[in-house]
């Protein structure tokens, strides 16, 4: 028996010895592995939608690129597109017309949610939508004369010639636009998705983003493909996606093809 205070040894099949605290600093160094090795378990698994289909990220009034876009994509599978179709590009009621008479499948986008609040209320909401390229939409179709900071009676003479240009059936299609798409393993949203709750229990967090979407990994093995937040070039990292890169003001529209096992992506300076 050993005595109290001496080194404990456990010899090994090669006959050598190792200190008992040697053995402590393995079995700790063991356990955090086992620890730090769960937030990977969390990860999703490969993609794996139900069937093969294109993500395209936010538009922002670029017909010109969406037009390019979609003449680049095989035509026999379907179109997702992830929201934020008008303001800031010069084309936005082109943008819509196209969208609105197509077979894609559209969501909802913030500013998607801003038009439409502006022309319920536009008194309270103008401002916020014309300072987010609101103007750019309204002259689009062909309606001038108001700025952000204009008085109540000009926001609400710009909502009802908004409401005329665009026809209640441009309206009304707007205001249906869904809120997600799921296909399988993978998620297509706007903006991004709280990771703590089943995407279909949210609403605003989908088109304006939730603070923990970048930081925490989703428990669901869900893959979440979103736009909105523009970066460099597309990516696909710890079952977040990322399609917008900033169309109107880089030119380059991106598309994600999504097929069993992979996700490959395309844009208007490199279509394929």
């Amino acid at each position: 028996m050993a005595r109290r205070g001496s080194l404990v040894r456990r010899t090994d099949a090669a006959g050598l010895t190792e200190p008992a605290p040697m053995r402590h600093k393995k079995a700790m160094s063991n356990w955090i592995s086992r620890l730090f090795s769960r937030t990977a378990d969390l990860a999703p698994s490969g993609i794996c939608p139900e069937s093969s289909f294109y993500a395209i990220g936010d538009v922002h009034g670029r017909d010109d690129l969406l037009g390019r876009l979609l003449g680049s994509l095989d035509p026999a599978l379907p179109v997702v597109c992830v929201g934020d179709y008008i303001d800031r590009g010069e084309e936005s009621a082109a943008v819509l017309r196209r969208l609105s008479q197509s077979n894609h499948t559209c969501l909802m986008g913030n500013h998607e949610e801003m038009l439409l609040r502006f022309l319920d209320k536009p008194e309270a909401e103008g401002q916020r939508w014309l300072q987010n390229g609101g103007l750019q939409t309204l002259a689009s179709f062909g309606i001038s004369g108001v700025t952000p900071l204009s008085a109540p009676a000009a926001l609400r003479s710009a909502a009802i010639d908004l409401k005329a240009a665009m026809g209640d059936e441009l309206i009304a299609w707007l205001r249906e636009r869904p809120l997600w798409f799921k296909s399988g393993n993978v998620c297509v949203v706007h903006a991004g998705a709280d990771p703590a709750r089943p995407v279909a229990e949210q609403s605003r967090s989908l088109t304006w983003g939730h603070r923990d979407f970048e930081n925490s990994p989703r428990r669901d093995g869900l893959w979440i493909v979103h736009g909105h937040t523009i970066v460099e070039a597309a990516s696909a990292t710890a079952g977040r996606i990322a399609i917008d890169t900033g169309a109107y003001a880089t030119g380059r529209l991106t598309a994600a093809r999504f097929e069993v096992g992979t996700v490959t992506f395309s844009d208007t300076a490199t279509p394929g």
